[in-house]
Formats: C-alpha cells, structure tokens, sequence
C-alpha cells in the first residue's frame, strides 16, 4: 500500500504549492488594480492562466493517485477521501487528512480572492467605458432588452469637444 500512498501525499502536497502561487498571483493582481498598474493587471491574467493550467496537471495527478489508492484498497475508483482515509494506516491518516483539509481550505480563499479581483476588475472595466464614452458618446455599447431589442439611450454631450 506505500506505493500507493507515496504518490499520493506528493501529489497532494504539488497541489498545495500550486495553489499557494495562485493564491500569492491573486494578491499580486488585487494590488496591480488597487495601484491602477493596467499593463501589470494584464500580465497578471496571463500569469494566473498559466498557473490555472499546471493547477489542473497537479489535481489529475493527485485524482490518478487517489483512484491508483481507492483500487489498491478494494474500493471504486469514485471512492472519496472520507471514505478512503478511514481504511488507511493510522500513522497515514493524519498526514493525508491535514494535506486534503489544507487544500480545501486554500481552494476556498482562492475562490474568494478571485471573485473579489472579478468585482475589482470589472468595476475597472466600467470606469473605463464611462471614461471612454464620454470623450466618445456616440461609440456607446449597444444595449438589449430582454426581448431582443436594441435599448435607446440618450445621447451624452461630450466632455471634450476637439477645436476646429
């Protein structure tokens, strides 16, 4: 069963690493739009997409692990951890259940880091389409009902007229 087991608590503890730089990546580029940095904020993107990607290599590898475990211990490759964690050996399950509540744990600040850097993003977004449209009101997006019809807003003067 240590053949199983080894694999796994790496693999467990890759996917805690990774997704302790996604989490430092998202503090990065919540500080990028706090300071206005547009060209960091996009580089930041960038490198949030690549660490989403090797993110996603650590959990099929972990997920390959604990399906290669789930077998070993005569249980379905759907088997979760709460059902497999019971069947180890004693002096594992402390390790393995501290790793998987450790990266749960670190999925859910993640989650909630990246919806607050969504409402920032997006908040950046619309104050630069109020900037834009006032310098260029007749380059307004065009808005839908629900109905499918193009919504009739009013014109805006502009805030800056060109001379001559």
């Amino acid at each position: 069963m240590s053949e199983q087991l080894q694999p796994l608590i790496l693999a467990l503890r890759d996917e805690l690493q990774q997704y302790g730089e996604l989490l430092a990546l998202l503090d990065q580029q919540q500080e990028r739009v706090a300071a206005r940095a547009s060209d960091d904020v996009l580089q930041s993107v960038v490198a949030i997409q690549a660490q989403s990607r090797v993110i996603q290599q650590a959990r099929t590898s972990r997920e390959e692990c604990r399906i290669a475990l789930a077998r070993a211990l005569g249980q379905e490759a759907s088997a979760s951890f709460a059902t497999l964690l019971p069947l180890l050996p004693s002096d594992y399950r402390p390790l393995l259940q501290a790793l998987v509540e450790e990266n749960n744990s670190l999925l859910g600040r993640i989650q909630q880091r990246a919806r607050q850097n969504h409402l920032l993003l997006t908040r950046m977004v619309d104050l630069f389409q109020q900037l834009i449209s006032a310098f260029l009101p007749a380059r307004q997006p065009k808005l839908y009902t629900e109905h499918g019809h193009m919504l009739r807003l009013p014109v805006v003067q502009p805030l800056y007229e060109a001379v001559g």
